[in-house]
């Protein structure tokens, strides 16, 4: 039986690295300054433990395979949830667009300037890196590090281009950090300089600390199924069981048709694949939930408890990639990857602030919530958000929930069609369509931010 312990010991590794991770985050006041989530502590300590010279009965690829399926479930448990009814009321849709198309110019602005780095590292430097690892730098900050795992498996096993998964993981991991590392000081001082609009915000000690006190604990969940017949935890979990299952089986039923339709010089069937399961295990779920709202089961989901597999899919994921890095490598591109980082965390600086100035009412909210996500994910974004409106009074959390989707329809050409195949196209077709969709999302910004300051 021994040899059925690595996974479960490799899970149990990194739920120790969280417990850690939280206590260090409640004791050490340089940490709670800087709101470090307990998944980003837990995980830079199991990326030291596992480069010291210990054996404790790792391997760095055990995590890799949690960090993907993790991230998939997160996505899958994210669409079964029901979505807030006031998701499209109000003013949120304009908000919420402002938000997507920061996203998307992001997006393919990232990948411009990390094409830009590696190919003048290639030019000075001895060592010959793909030019397509400079491009994945967008899909490890902006879209994090579960798309850069399965985009990077694509690109490597399938297109040719040498230690895409790693480089996509470092790229998330430092994501993460640019996030917390610009955002934190960038929130405080709005607060300090009193340009946020909800001027009660105060970081409390149970923020900071990041675990609430025992008179304050918030009560969350309802039990779906009677706990003599099933508990309402497992029940959650079951759906999703049903839902991994209907997605393999439709990825199963149409790879070998997608494989007959050519996609640039690579063809369909590298979608419709098992590396972008959480694309198809979307859509099952959007069908399964619309199925089941349809017929009146809906109610067997439990909204909070959803979102507590949601959180805790995340979670795990974060402190798996970060374990997942090879220390190795790191190492040995060292300069290329921190000057693909930092000009990246420049200028994604400089594209979220520089427009949230444009925007006279809560674009400070706007532009840190966005330099969030365009760093981390959705969490991350919210997070800095919460430093300038603490009970998040304002419109810019329920305009994520707008944004959420938008940016699936506004990014549909670089994400779907291109990202997962893009090694099959040439460089001047990629900067011809990434430069296309800059150009075109900076004039929607100034446009969006100009009726963002006319409906003010």
């Amino acid at each position: 039986m021994i040899d059925t312990f690595t996974g479960v010991l490799a899970f149990a590794f990194l739920g120790a690295l969280l417990v850690v991770g939280t206590l260090l985050r409640a004791r050490v006041a340089v940490l709670r300054r800087a709101l470090m989530p307990a998944s980003l502590i837990g995980g830079l300590l199991g990326f030291t433990l596992l480069a010291l010279p210990l054996d404790l009965g790792f391997e760095r690829a055990d995590f890799t395979a949690i960090a993907f399926h993790c991230f998939t479930l997160s996505f899958m448990s994210l669409v079964l949830t029901g979505g807030p009814r006031d998701a499209g009321a109000g003013g949120v849709t304009l908000g919420g667009s402002w938000l997507a198309v920061v996203w998307v110019v992001s997006l393919v602005l990232q990948a411009l300037l990390g094409l830009a780095i590696v190919l003048g590292y290639n030019t000075l430097g001895d060592n010959s890196l793909s030019a397509f690892l400079g491009l994945l730098v967008t899909h490890g900050f902006t879209q994090g590090p579960g798309q850069a795992l399965a985009l990077g498996n694509i690109w490597e096993s399938e297109l040719g281009v040498a230690g895409a998964v790693d480089f996509g993981l470092i790229y998330a991991s430092v994501g993460f950090l640019a996030a917390f590392v610009v955002g934190v000081p960038v929130a405080r001082r709005a607060v300090r300089l009193g340009l946020n609009a909800n001027q009660a915000a105060r970081l409390d000690a149970e923020f900071l600390q990041g675990y609430y006190d025992e008179k304050s604990r918030l009560v969350t969940g309802h039990h779906v199924t009677n706990s003599a017949n099933l508990d309402t935890f497992a029940w959650h979990i079951g759906i999703l069981g049903v839902a991994y299952l209907l997605t393999d089986q439709y990825i199963r039923a149409l790879h070998p048709i997608a494989a007959q339709i050519p996609l640039g010089s690579a063809n369909l069937g590298h979608i419709f694949s098992h590396n972008l399961f959480f694309i198809h295990g979307l859509i099952i779920c959007l069908i399964l939930r619309r199925l089941m709202d349809r017929f009146g089961v809906g109610r067997f989901i439990d909204d909070d408890t959803q979102r507590r597999i949601t959180g805790s899919a995340v979670d795990f994921m974060v402190v798996a990639t970060l374990a997942s890095i090879q220390f190795g490598l790191l190492a040995k591109y060292f300069a290329p990857i921190a000057a693909v980082c930092v000009s990246v965390t420049i200028g994604t600086a400089v594209l979220c602030f520089g427009f949230g100035r444009l925007v006279q009412r809560l674009g400070v909210e706007r532009a840190l919530t966005s330099f969030g996500c365009c760093c981390g994910s959705t969490g991350t974004g919210l997070v800095l958000l919460r430093v300038l409106d603490p009970d998040l009074s304002t419109p810019v959390a329920r305009e994520l929930a707008f944004f959420n989707i938008a940016i699936l329809f506004l990014g549909f050409h670089v994400l779907t069609l291109m990202a997962p195949v893009l090694p099959s196209f040439s460089l001047t077709t990629i900067v011809g369509v990434y430069g296309l969709t800059f150009v075109a999302g900076m004039a929607a910004l100034v446009a969006l931010s100009r009726r963002l300051n006319a409906a003010a």
